[in-house]
């Protein structure tokens, strides 16, 4: 499909104009919007091994960032609160940042096989509370910090999205080898790439070795 430039006079302006492109919401969907973690929501939370996290700064820059570990990683505390640990990544530091400067946070939790996801509104304070810590240790290796959201709004997303991407069919899924490595990738976007493939290779090696050794 050829790429095209959007029509300036076509952007939608308010959002009387973006109402009137869709039919009205059923009230079950209107209903599903939860203000606490149900027994449903903790379930599916104590499943996943994964969720991605929304922030923004003070600006309104917008980041989204993927937080995975064993499942059940995310701590559930309360009905109203939850805890995601912070592992080792490679220091930028702008999801903490963001939560610094904004601390209204949503959050998607994926499980795998699952084609509907959980989605969780809230605000966000870092703790480094060392009975919170410890319940987060993995292979004896304790996480520096703490995201302790407060929950505001759970909900349950439905699998449209999930069913159309194909994203756990084994048939969809994509050689990796079709694309250059990561660090072969970033290396052509900043100082430039080695040329020779034995170099890369190594340096590739090298980051395989890293991740053995700093996942936690």
């Amino acid at each position: 499909m050829p790429a095209t430039s959007p029509n300036p006079e076509l952007f939608v302006q308010d959002e009387t104009a973006l109402r009137a492109l869709f039919p009205a919401t059923h009230a079950l969907a209107a209903l599903k919007s939860l203000g606490i973690l149900d027994p449903h929501a903790r379930e599916f939370i104590r499943r996943s091994p994964f969720l991605t996290i929304g922030t923004q700064n003070s600006e309104g820059r917008a980041d989204v960032s993927p937080r995975g570990d064993p499942t059940g990683f995310v701590q559930v505390l309360d009905d109203r609160t939850l805890a995601i640990p912070d592992r080792p990544g490679n220091n930028r530091l702008d999801t903490l940042s963001n939560i610094l400067a904004n601390p209204n946070v949503g959050l998607l939790f994926m499980v795998p096989g699952f084609d509907d996801t959980l989605r969780v509104n809230g605000t966000a304070r870092l703790s480094t509370d060392p009975e919170l810590l410890r319940a987060m240790a993995v292979n004896d290796r304790t996480p520096t910090l703490a995201i302790v959201v407060s929950v505001s709004e759970v909900f349950l997303h439905c699998a449209k999205a999930f069913r159309r991407s194909r994203l756990w069919d084994p048939e969809a899924r994509q050689d990796r080898k079709e694309m250059p490595s990561l660090l072969k990738m970033i290396l052509d976007q900043t100082n430039g790439a080695p040329q020779d493939p034995a170099e890369m290779r190594k340096i590739d090696e090298g980051l395989e070795a890293d991740y053995r050794k700093s996942m936690y």
